[in-house]
């Protein structure tokens, strides 16, 4: 008998999204991730949930309507780390005339069943605020409704849940070897040099990038078909605006490029499309895609940006399934799910593509592929709030208000940041803190010991880099001695609990 029914490779979005929704129908589980949960492209995405707009020219009104259905439903399941975000739209003379904005504005506003948020709404640029930081020839814009996420908290709050019903997760444990058999799979893995042995009865291959890698040096089979490696890169540089709405530019490659407010005093920008061939451990942006995102914005911004403005840039690798050979930026970025099911061998699941904003949905349409192989109940991924989210869609305001009075020592700033990192789970962060020197040390932007303890014993964070860029953003407001401080304090901590 194996020790899992189900074993996943892969700790990004698509591999925790599939064990939460399969511990919750009674399915055991096991997931296998090298490094830290959401290390990879699930951590570099734009941080969007969204139906991508760009996509309706591409008449790819499937994917869009599924999209912004999932929209809907992910402002419900974690609206602490799912906000509502408006977007400006300009309209430049040299590019899709004002009609084609305005209509697929009009299909966008229509297609995935809006009810929380606010329809599009056309703007004289010339003098509204919302102008202010643009060029003075840009006098007509359209603003329209998105989301915003959290996106490595996203993935962090579907393990956790995954692990609260169930499913062992194993971050920083690296699969040396799956052997396959009538029965199930043999797993060999390698956690900090000591080897262990596992069964499962099912295999899914989620690796995102690595999905190719994995299934060569470990499952030892031929390298998947039509896999397309396309790397997405971002900048963020200081706020070039003073409002709390992002900006959606149009650029003369026919693609989209964001700027979006960012842990407050920082704008971000993004993304690139360019085919990635190279080592997937060690993926940054280029001189040539920073200076490229510099000049997509500074067609539209007063205030020009150059490579030497950049705080901070990171890059992403997305796996989409390629039949076509067309350009990067015009293949599907909807998922394809392919099963392998030989008579009498055990069956593999491999993943490929996908967007942050149709996880869930993956999830559903992975176990529906499966189903045949376990007695699973039905779905319920779409009703159930994620960690911290049982809240309500517009109930995070009421929350900090309801922290403060609990712990007055609070200021807001610092509660609004725990409500909209942790929601209703504050109260496991803060406990029965009185002061805030009950909290244990401060390392800086209001990050403290007794929340590094909680990312520690309940989020499987190990380092400081786990901390700053992963379970929080503080990365970009602590200075060095503070992060080194930080190091210490969690090296202290884990070997303690060692």
């Amino acid at each position: 008998m194996a020790d899992f029914d189900l074993a996943i490779i892969g700790g990004g979005i698509n591999g925790v999204g599939l064990a939460r929704d399969a511990a919750g129908r009674g399915i055991s589980v096991l997931l296998l991730e090298q490094g830290d949960l959401a290390s990879g492209t699930s951590s570099a995405s734009t941080k969007l949930i969204h139906g991508g707009l760009r996509y309706l020219e591409q008449w790819r009104f499937g994917l869009v309507r599924k999209s912004l259905a999932e929209r809907e439903v992910l402002l419900r399941l974690a609206p602490h780390i799912v906000r509502p975000l408006r977007f400006v739209l300009p309209h430049h003379a040299e590019l899709r005339p004002a009609w084609m904005l305005r209509s697929g504005l009009f299909l966008y506003d229509r297609l995935g069943g809006r009810t929380s948020l606010p329809p599009t709404r056309v703007l004289d640029l010339s003098i509204d605020p919302l102008g202010v930081p643009l060029k003075r020839v840009l006098r007509v814009g359209f603003e329209y409704s998105d989301c915003w996420v959290e996106d490595s908290r996203l993935v962090v709050l579907n393990a956790m849940d995954a692990a609260e019903r169930g499913a062992v997760i194993r971050s920083r444990t690296r699969l040396v070897r799956a052997e396959r058999e009538d029965d199930g799979w043999r797993l060999t893995i390698n956690v900090r040099g000591r080897r262990e042995a596992l069964s499962a009865r099912v295999l899914v291959n989620a690796a995102g990038p690595w999905v190719g890698p994995v299934a060569e040096t470990i499952l030892r089979m031929k390298a998947p078909d039509h896999i397309r490696l396309v790397k997405g890169s971002h900048i963020v540089v200081r706020k070039l605006f003073d409002h709390d709405r992002a900006y959606i530019f149009q650029n003369t490659d026919s693609r989209v490029v964001f700027a979006l407010p960012f842990e407050g005093d920082f704008t971000l920008i993004g993304t690139t499309d360019e085919d990635f061939k190279g080592d997937l451990a060690s993926v940054v942006p280029t001189a040539a895609e920073m200076e490229y995102l510099c000049r997509a914005v500074n067609r539209y911004f007063r205030e020009p940006i150059a490579p030497n403005d950049v705080l901070w840039a990171y890059a992403g690798v997305r796996t989409l399934y390629d039949e076509t050979s067309r350009k990067a930026e015009n293949l599907t970025r909807d998922y394809v799910l392919v099963l392998d099911a030989p008579h009498r061998l055990a069956p593999l699941l491999t993943v490929y593509g996908g967007k942050i904003t149709t996880y869930r949905k993956l999830a559903e349409d992975a176990l529906a592929r499966l189903g045949v192989f376990f007695a699973a109940t039905s779905s319920w991924t779409a009703s159930e709030p994620l960690p911290g989210g049982n809240v309500g869609f517009d109930g995070i305001d009421d929350l900090v208000e309801r922290s403060r009075s609990r712990w007055p020592f609070l200021t807001a700033a610092h509660a609004s940041r725990l409500v909209r990192n942790y929601g209703t789970r504050i109260n496991d962060v803060i406990g029965h803190a009185r002061s805030l020197d009950d909290l244990g040390p401060r390392f800086g932007a209001d990050l403290t010991g007794a929340e590094v303890r909680y990312l520690i014993h309940h989020e499987w964070a190990q380092t400081a880099d786990d901390v700053l860029w992963r379970r929080t953003r503080l990365g970009l407001h602590l200075k060095e001695d503070e992060q080194a401080s930080l190091a210490r304090f969690m090296a202290e901590i884990l070997a303690f609990s060692e």
